[in-house]
């Protein structure tokens, strides 16, 4: 415990990141690669829960632009996506001896709990990792504001957003090899300069509770166990000094 910077920690990640780049669906390498990292933090005492997208299932708006469904039942369908993808993670996790819940914001019972804040808390102070799914149970909402908001809810110390590059750069660093990444930012700097790291929702929302977002890779081993113990990994994100 002593090695931990942020003891409870909510873990945001793409339904993308858990299929091959430029892939679709669920790649079992991917999963495992990705439940070694939570199990890394759950091993050193930390307080894990996760936020999974759909977007290597279905993405609601783009199901909607080219189909004849309506843009709220294509996110109905995405947050129906967040839910099987939270259920691989949660077996995944199981094969490792990590203890799991998966709570929805929907209500699925036959397959997970619903989502109730005491309820999370309390796997959470148990050592069970706590898989969110289906977003906040709205449309027109994403899973990034419903990482915000969870973390929110639960009283997280930090908001970890995985993504596919090591932090939030200037410009798109897999087209421009000259892309600077900040080691730093504001919450409004993030906000004003449409640096597009989570929506302006999420960001306010981890800014109105002072809660940090660090932006980092999960693609690199270690970086999730760095990140909580305190390593300057990625991109900070608060308001603090």
């Amino acid at each position: 415990m002593a090695d931990l910077k942020y003891k409870r920690v909510v873990l945001k990640i793409s339904g993308e990141g858990l299929c091959c780049e430029g892939g679709f669906g669920i790649d079992a390498d991917e999963l495992k690669r990705i439940g070694s990292e939570i199990k890394s933090v759950h091993d050193l005492g930390g307080e894990v829960a996760v936020v999974v997208g759909g977007g290597n299932i279905v993405r609601g708006s783009q199901i909607a632009r080219h189909a004849q469904i309506e843009e709220a039942t294509g996110h109905y369908m995405g947050m129906l996506a967040t839910v099987i993808n939270a259920l691989a993670i949660q077996d995944t996790l199981e094969s490792m001896g990590v203890a799991t819940r998966v709570q929805s914001a929907v209500n699925v019972d036959r397959v997970c709990e619903r989502f109730i804040r005491r309820r999370a808390m309390r796997h959470l102070e148990k050592g069970r990792v706590v898989i969110f799914a289906a977003g906040t149970g709205n449309p027109f909402v994403t899973t990034d504001t419903g990482a915000a908001l969870r973390a929110s809810e639960i009283n997280a110390d930090v908001l970890l957003k995985a993504t596919k590059v090591e932090g939030v750069y200037d410009s798109d660093p897999m087209k421009n090899p000259e892309a600077k990444r900040y080691d730093k930012l504001s919450y409004n700097e993030v906000i004003n300069s449409r640096l597009g790291v989570m929506d302006v929702s999420a960001i306010d929302l981890c800014q109105r509770n002072d809660i940090p977002i660090i932006v980092f890779s999960l693609r690199t081993a270690n970086n999730m166990r760095n990140v909580v113990c305190g390593e300057p990994i990625g991109t900070l994100v608060t308001d603090k000094a």
